[in-house]
């Protein structure tokens, strides 16, 4: 088990039962459509805990469970961006604004949704696909 691995007990406790089910969606559905190396580690400032899936050393997305909640994160380079804009009316209000709020970085924009469930969870995948094309299953 790594370092920062925290138990299955710990984040039910810290997030609550309804968000760690969102949370156990979300990394399904990442691993059921990417084949991507888990890496836990100290959250920071986003939570005390950060699961992100990298694959040659380029990182996918990452999630931050914390207290009766959790973060996903993604970072959006210049062309990824571009991609974004284009398709941005395809997307929730909601997925924009969290969009259009996100601060951009030398590296990105690094965009933060608060606990992706159900119809919020499907345009996570859509985001990610924007990102890297899913595994072929």
């Amino acid at each position: 088990m790594e370092k920062h691995m925290p138990d299955e007990k710990t984040l039910r406790a810290l997030m609550g039962q309804e968000k760690y089910a969102a949370f156990a969606a979300a990394a399904a559905m990442i691993e059921d459509s990417y084949e991507m190396e888990t890496l836990w580690g100290p959250g920071g400032k986003a939570g005390p805990y950060e699961l992100k899936y990298r694959r040659g050393g380029k990182t996918l997305c990452a999630l931050y469970p914390r207290e009766n909640s959790f973060g996903f994160m993604m970072i959006f380079g210049r062309a990824e961006r571009e991609k974004f804009e284009a398709m941005r009316e395809e997307f929730s209000a909601e997925t924009q604004r969290v969009y259009n709020e996100a601060h951009t970085y030398r590296d990105g924009k690094w965009v933060m949704f608060e606990s992706p469930a159900g119809e919020h969870l499907a345009e996570m995948k859509r985001l990610l696909a924007i990102k890297r094309r899913p595994n072929r299953k």
